[in-house]
């Protein structure tokens, strides 16, 4: 009489049937399976004996079930990210929580380098200055309607011009005949002293100092000999192709303000009319 041979769980003859051999003895395999066999935790079914079955935290899956849970694919020698304690792919992942670059489209790989501003990512490499079209990494930019420059293509494109030099006017500045100048470059065409600040004037579109208009094209004063501006609210008396200074315009014997007074000329003279009448 043969030797029994039995499964250590059902007691059921192992002759002519496939077995599983462990430390406790011989199974069948219906047996083995559940009583060893994991569960899986996509279809909550036994991972047979015969089955590749897959590992990740404390979580058992048949080879099949181990897939990206928004487009299915198979996970199993894929690389794939854990969201929310669902599997997903590179691909998938990236698309739902990855930004899109908005330059090129693509998208942003996480832990690539990248940059943000107003709500929209880039590439590092993508994000690029509209002028010259060199990437601005870390540097400093201007926006403008949607484009980006790097400080000295904004200065060039849009920043005013001095109206002598031509050079582009970054700060500061004064305005001379509605157009820009920088503080340096508005001088007096005459001495080169700068007249920024100062009371000046013009000749031809020229600027003069006060000085140097004066000295240049003013009409000189008959009396005094000095400019006659007339700047600054100095007023004067003309007579014929000759000039005075308010203060100048007097008698030449008495002295008398002659300022809307009547005079008589007396040769290179002018004299109050007592004094004309009073004789030499």
């Amino acid at each position: 009489m043969s030797e029994a041979f039995d499964c250590a769980k059902c007691s059921e003859s192992l002759y002519g049937r496939k077995y599983i051999q462990t430390d406790d003895g011989p199974y069948c395999v219906p047996c083995y399976d559940s009583t060893f066999a994991n569960t899986c935790a996509e279809c909550q079914q036994l991972i047979g004996h015969d089955s590749r079955e897959l590992f990740y935290e404390d979580r058992h899956f048949h080879e099949g079930c181990f897939r990206c849970c928004r487009c299915q694919r198979s996970l199993a020698d894929e690389p794939f990210t854990c969201q929310d304690s669902e599997l997903l792919c590179n691909d998938c992942y990236c698309s739902a929580f990855s930004s899109q670059c908005s330059a090129c489209g693509e998208t942003v790989m996480p832990g690539s380098r990248k940059l943000e501003y107003g709500g929209q990512t880039w590439h590092e490499h993508c994000f690029l200055c509209s002028g010259c079209e060199q990437p601005l990494g870390s540097r400093s930019f201007v926006p403008d309607k949607g484009a980006h420059y790097c400080v000295p293509c904004y200065e060039n494109k849009f920043a005013p011009r001095c109206a002598r030099c031509s050079k582009t006017l970054t700060q500061g500045g004064v305005t001379y005949r509605d157009q820009p100048w920088h503080r340096e470059c508005l001088v007096c065409t005459g001495c080169q002293t700068p007249l920024a600040g100062q009371q000046f004037t013009s000749r031809d579109d020229d600027p003069y100092c006060v000085a140097c208009f004066g000295e240049l094209f003013a009409p000189k004063c008959s009396s005094c000999k000095r400019p006659i501006t007339g700047l600054g609210g100095g007023k004067y008396v003309s007579f014929e192709d000759r000039h005075w200074h308010h203060s100048c315009f007097s008698c030449a014997r008495c002295s008398t303000s002659l300022v809307g007074q009547g005079f008589v000329p007396d040769g290179d003279q002018v004299l109050c009319q007592g004094c004309s009448q009073g004789g030499p």
